[in-house]
């Protein structure tokens, strides 16, 4: 694997600990509540999402059990549809896809 394309993994996977670890112990409700919390889990999402998208296609087609295109999907709606954005499905992604997606992560580096 190219340095390049580990060390945009290794953001990956910061990005999405640290999304997850700013809402463990809260729940969706804090979302509603928290506008700093969004704020700071939407940026981790963003960061995930662009590095991803750095990654190399043959990086990609080696790891083909991450949802590349999915992650990188939800950073371009994060960023361009910023005015619409659904805390549901961020709440989902964070509590339910992001912990997979941890372990195939750790998996890689």
């Amino acid at each position: 694997m190219r340095a390049d394309d580990r060390n945009r993994i290794k953001h990956m996977r910061d990005a999405a600990k640290e999304a997850y670890s700013f809402t463990r112990g809260k729940t969706r409700k804090d979302l509603d509540k928290n506008r700093m919390l969004v704020l700071a889990v939407l940026k981790d999402l963003e960061i995930l999402g662009e590095a991803a998208n750095k990654v190399s296609a043959e990086t990609q087609e080696e790891h083909d059990n991450i949802p590349w295109g999915d992650i990188i999907g939800m950073r371009n709606r994060l960023i361009h549809g910023y005015f619409d954005i659904d805390l549901d499905i961020i709440w989902k992604t964070i509590s339910e896809d992001i912990p997979t997606l941890l372990k195939a992560l750790e998996k890689i580096v």
